[in-house]
């Protein structure tokens, strides 16, 4: 019984002696790393193939912070790893240092929403350079940068129906101003360049006395409503374009007593701008769901890694059919919040 036990056992022992020297599998357990690492790796392999980088202009505002919850459904959904980085400021600079960043962790993609649409072509060519795929949302950089652009709305249906909302408060006529946000945001200057065109197409009795940039900042933009207020006393109407600063313009309002004097209209969201809009301070927002666009650019984003670039009419899972041109998907049409409708969402 003895001489059986110790046969089979130096069996065993040269047996796993054997798988040892063979196994390359074995051999990395040994590598010089902290368990943490090694897991994330292990997961990357086999569970979370696709690791998508995705930069907001700004990384803690609302509208992006809505974004990255659907960005992060989306992940679960595809079962892809997002790692949303964003910079504390709406600038190109500390962009470029975040998407320096992701490439070096390795992404497969960087999906980002540009502050300036020339600035970031250097870091982005130099991510594309490395075999990190390139795409835009929210806002655009030069076309050569980027595979393609996911666009919330075609840009000069909203600039032109933002001028709509503004004309129809104000009668057709009077003076207005406009604070929007960085100068150099693609789609924000899209907008205004269509608003305008709209404004001396149909509205001739319309004047722009101003355009401000708050740069994505609330407190800024509270600052600068309050200076037009004191500079123009025949301001009748006023166009927030950016999330932050309907809601900022409104308090200025409010807080100088000319709720209801100077109409509002703008960009933003419901749970922003709600209880201004039932105390008829702002008269109408309009927007799209930043969760959707959020998950949108993920799902389009694992496509391209597969090599599978968006069409006309596809039908997207959780957002529905999308329209593309070429080089630009656009998600949908605008949402308009009322004091009437605004309850009826939440984000």
């Amino acid at each position: 019984m003895n001489k059986t036990f110790k046969f089979f056992a130096l069996a065993f022992f040269l047996f796993f002696l054997a798988s040892c020297s063979l196994s390359k599998e074995y051999e990395v357990i040994y590598v010089d790393k902290p368990t943490e690492q090694m897991n994330h790796e292990s997961n990357r392999n086999h569970e979370h193939e696709i690791v998508i980088g995705l930069v907001p202009k700004i990384a803690n505002i609302p509208y992006f912070l809505a974004a990255k919850e659907g960005a992060l459904e989306a992940a679960k959904d595809l079962n892809v790893t997002v790692i949303y980085k964003g910079p504390s400021a709406a600038t190109a600079e500390e962009q470029i240092a975040v998407i320096h960043e992701l490439i070096e962790q390795k992404v497969d993609v960087i999906a980002v929403s540009a502050n300036d649409p020339k600035k970031l072509g250097t870091v982005l060519q130099q991510a594309r350079e490395k075999g990190i795929k390139v795409i835009t949302w929210d806002a655009d950089t030069d076309a050569k940068y980027r595979d393609f652009f996911v666009n919330m709305v075609d840009a000069e249906q909203m600039g032109r129906h933002i001028m709509d909302l503004l004309a129809l408060e104000m009668g057709e006529r009077g003076k207005y101003v406009i604070l929007t946000g960085s100068p150099t945001a693609a789609n924000l200057n899209n907008w205004i360049r269509w608003l305008k065109v709209q404004q001396e197409e149909y509205y001739p009795e319309l004047e722009l006395l101003d355009v401000e940039y708050a740069n994505e900042d609330i407190h800024k933009a509270y600052n600068l409503t309050v200076n037009l207020l004191k500079k123009y006393d025949d301001l009748k109407g006023i166009i927030g374009i950016s999330t932050v600063n309907p809601p900022a313009i409104a308090q200025a309002l409010k807080d100088y007593g000319k709720s209801g004097d100077i109409k509002v209209v703008g960009t933003s969201t419901p749970n922003m701008t709600r209880p201004y809009l039932k105390e008829d301070v702002l008269q109408t927002i309009t927007l799209w769901s930043p969760q959707k666009l959020g998950y949108l650019t993920i799902a389009l984003a694992k496509n391209l890694v597969l090599e599978d670039l968006p069409y006309d009419g596809q039908f997207v899972e959780n957002i529905g059919n999308i329209s593309f041109d070429g080089d630009m998907v656009i998600m949908g049409q605008p949402i308009d919040f009322t004091k009437e409708n605004v309850d009826q969402y939440d984000f």
